[in-house]
């Protein structure tokens, strides 16, 4: 499926085009800045962005810039209400493919995508997807391109983890850091949690490449995916 990348900041032009978009068969991903928008690029990719100019903090012509160093390949369109001509020369000089100026029928985007499509330029060998991005504003958690389904409990767990950069971190202190260091209850629910998370992002819970027991002592995440217990 071709996916598009919604770049802009105005939530119900956003929702306007997702709704067209999702009409005619893409697959949408959406961000209300431009810093947002290049976090989740890198983290999941698209074959075209729909790139507003005015943006809180980084703009579209500098989002623009940006993107084209590290990717050539993506198809960029920006979107303005700004329909001055040298507006449109500063976007396509910073790598954008095309222009459309606000307001635009559904009809005009589309077969601007369209032909975008069929010109894009021959795509080097795709960056890999990594195998877990945790995007901590949204409280979301990727594996392998995939949101994973966390109860609050089970994101407090998968961050104290992963902020210990590969380290082990122990039963202990998980428990005080999700439960509270007055917690009476029984330890060993920190163990039934990652039972539970193991199940959801590992591909042989019995056998985990991510979420790997330290013996006797906790739990560490493995940066590379490596076979633990």
């Amino acid at each position: 499926m071709k996916r598009i990348m919604i770049i802009e900041d105005e939530e119900s032009i956003r929702g306007f085009i997702k709704i067209n978009l999702k009409r005619y068969g893409y697959e949408v991903l959406e961000a209300g800045s431009a810093e947002e928008g290049i976090e989740l690029l890198k983290a999941r990719g698209a074959d075209i962005l729909l790139l507003d100019v005015m943006l809180p903090g980084m703009d579209g012509f500098e989002a623009c810039g940006e993107i084209r160093k590290w990717n050539p390949a993506v198809g960029i369109i920006m979107l303005t209400a700004k329909v001055q001509e040298m507006d449109k020369v500063h976007g396509l000089m910073n790598g954008a493919d095309d222009y459309v100026s606000k307001p635009f029928s559904p009809n005009e985007l589309i077969a601007r995508i369209e032909s975008l499509f069929r010109r894009l330029r021959p795509a080097p060998a795709p960056k890999p997807v990594p195998d877990w991005f945790l995007d901590e504003k949204k409280r979301l958690f990727y594996v392998k391109g995939k949101e994973i389904d966390l109860s609050p409990v089970e994101y407090e767990l998968v961050t104290g983890i992963l902020k210990k950069n590969g380290q082990a971190v122990s039963r202990n202190d998980l428990l005080d850091k999700v439960w509270g260091v007055n917690y009476m209850g029984d330890p060993k629910i920190v163990d039934v949690n990652i039972r539970r998370i193991r199940q959801k992002i590992e591909e042989n819970p019995s056998n985990p490449c991510f979420l790997l027991t330290v013996w006797g002592f906790g739990y560490r995440w493995s940066e590379d995916g490596e076979n633990g217990d």
